[in-house]
């Protein structure tokens, strides 16, 4: 990376470029295309999602008062809002899913080292598992109906908790129940689920005891059970109980046959006993309740992505258009939080997006410095924003 390329083009390059060449043979991504590849698609999208753009009419119109800047920018193909919209609308959402996969790959090897937080000691993967609702006009997106008169979809999305990547992502309408979401996720045996209660179904939690994973949700109050033991615990640390636990219930026992470890916890922060159910008999039960708090860190990205990335207002109005926007938002996320971690920068996510969506265009080294105080005062709530009376 050197002064003479744009922030833009040296931020891309943590692409690799044969594994999206890759991506789009898989797809058939360049198929007649003569002038605006996938790649120049990737990154006019990629822009737009840097730089906070609204539509893609406000997209283009930004890139053409910058098109001196754009062949230095890696932008190759003539950009103009109807070959995006085209673009958008026919090539494959899978192309930018996969490419996605491959950053998150490479950002999950950076972070794996990463620790917990203090006071959990845990050596296996563990993640958290939440979806959340984007809501949409049902005139506008009449195949993603949710209710009468409103559209929706759903991001079911698995977050790893060391560095808050999300490792997989399932767009559904917004009518699909969330539990339904756990018959497409991916079980790594060894690791830790961590889910809210919305997602207690004992059949489809068995799959994670037959794969040897293990799953750490809350327990509903109406569930049928019998204790079989307990342990001691240390009140003072705020755990209540900690018991061994069978379902009795007509339906539960017979689908979930094992036992099962349920501990009472009550969080003084909030003011309300939990009760948590695992089927993990090892870890000590107050890590089980420290681990469920890191539930939340799923939903801190669900507002980070909402706040600070366009998927709350799309480009376009197809499944494909919605979901190529989806995907290439998830690439910008992953590949802001590896650069992150390879320039060792001790800014926030949202500080390295505010000063990237300022300075895409100058030709400076990327690097830590780049991002340091003296170069970037971000003490202005948000840059972007003209003072009304700044004279």
């Amino acid at each position: 990376m050197n002064s003479g390329r744009t922030i833009f083009s040296q931020l891309t390059d943590f692409v690799s470029l044969p594994e999206f060449r890759r991506c789009v043979a898989r797809y058939d991504g360049n198929r007649r295309i003569r002038s605006f590849s996938c790649w120049d698609q990737f990154l006019t999208m990629a822009f737009g999602q840097l730089t906070g753009r609204e539509s893609l009419r406000d997209t283009v119109t930004c890139l053409r008062a910058l098109e001196p800047h754009l062949y230095h920018a890696g932008i190759r193909g003539q950009v103009s809002r109807s070959t995006l919209a085209d673009a958008n609308e026919s090539r494959d959402w899978r192309i930018y899913a996969d490419l996605a996969m491959g950053l998150i790959q490479h950002a999950r090897t950076l972070y794996r080292n990463q620790p917990l937080e203090l006071g959990i000691d845990l050596q296996q993967p563990a993640y958290a598992f939440d979806s959340t609702t984007i809501d949409l006009c049902l005139k506008l997106f009449p195949w993603a109906q949710f209710r009468r008169h409103k559209s929706a979809v759903k991001l079911h999305t698995l977050i790893d908790l060391r560095g808050s990547i999300p490792c997989f992502i399932h767009i559904s309408s917004g009518k699909m129940a969330d539990v339904r979401a756990l018959d497409h996720l991916p079980i790594e045996p060894g690791s830790f689920y961590v889910m809210d209660r919305g997602y207690i179904d004992f059949g489809r939690l068995w799959r994670f005891t037959e794969n040897l994973a293990f799953f750490v949700t809350r327990a509903k109050k109406t569930i049928d059970y019998k204790r079989q033991c307990w342990r001691e615990v240390d009140k003072s640390t705020g755990l209540r109980s900690d018991t061994t636990i069978r379902l009795c219930g007509p339906k539960t026992a017979g689908l979930y046959s094992q036992p099962l470890r349920r501990i009472g916890y009550w969080a003084e922060d909030l003011g309300k006993r939990m009760v948590f159910l695992t089927n993990n008999f090892e870890l000590p039960a107050l890590v089980v309740a420290e681990l469920y708090r890191r539930r939340w860190d799923v939903e801190l990205f669900f507002k980070w992505i909402k706040q600070h990335l366009r998927i709350k207002a799309f480009y376009g109005y197809s499944p494909n258009a919605v979901k190529t926007q989806v995907w290439i938002a998830v690439c910008v996320y992953v590949l802001v939080a590896i650069m992150r971690k390879e320039l060792d920068s001790q800014r926030s996510m949202a500080d390295l997006l505010q000063i990237l969506s300022l300075t895409l265009i100058q030709k400076e080294p990327l690097s830590r410095e780049f991002f340091e105080e003296k170069h970037h005062d971000l003490s202005v709530e948000n840059d972007n924003q003209l003072s009304l009376f700044d004279f």
